[in-house]
């Protein structure tokens, strides 16, 4: 025969048993929806990722052995113009010897380049996005001796830095780092 201490013993028991499974079956199931939730939403998330040629396209590398001190070399990167210089130690020395502080867009030389002789800007006029001349032997150059805008009138100097004209900002210098000596990586 069963005494009543007993069934109240197993009905405790059953209930703690009871909550338990119930408890795990809740946190089975929300764990399982979260994985299902977040495997549904890898694609979507995925497919914001730029696509492998863009990421190709986001850096160059460009062999500066060819360049001989005082030409200037045009590269594409990102769809846009990019100069890159070899200065001549005059033109470092006269592009170090100008008093910034006075300039519309005021900053030195030596922060615009890694190593003096290098110059790399990207090649669109800050006033409305044309490209400024001065890049071949036989293109205007501008008063300052850098690049002249042909569109409204800008001058730039030889580190790109705005002498003259409606452009707000100097030429901007992308991020760059040199791999060797003679290699050079935009971007």
């Amino acid at each position: 025969m069963v005494s009543s201490g007993d069934t109240a013993e197993e009905a405790a028991h059953g209930a703690v048993e009871g909550e338990t499974r119930r408890d795990f079956l809740m946190l089975a199931t929300g764990a399982f929806g979260a994985f299902g939730a977040a495997a549904a939403a890898w694609p979507l998330i995925h497919q914001m990722n730029p696509a492998a040629d863009t990421l190709a396209a986001s850096t160059i590398e460009v062999n500066l052995e060819p360049i001989q001190p005082g030409q200037r070399v045009l590269v594409k990167w990102r769809g846009k113009p990019v100069f890159i210089v070899r200065r001549t130690k005059e033109q470092v020395k006269e592009a170090g010897a100008v008093n910034w502080s006075g300039l519309p867009d005021p900053e030195p030389d030596s922060k615009r380049t890694q190593k003096p002789e290098w110059l790399i800007v990207v090649g669109v006029c800050t006033h409305l996005g044309c490209i400024p001349s001065g890049s071949k032997p036989s293109e205007v150059k501008g008063e300052f001796g850098g690049w002249f805008c042909p569109c409204h009138g800008s001058h730039y100097d030889t580190s790109g830095r705005i002498r003259k004209g409606p452009a707000p900002k100097n030429l901007p210098v992308p991020e760059y780092k040199f791999l060797s000596d003679k290699l050079v990586k935009i971007g």
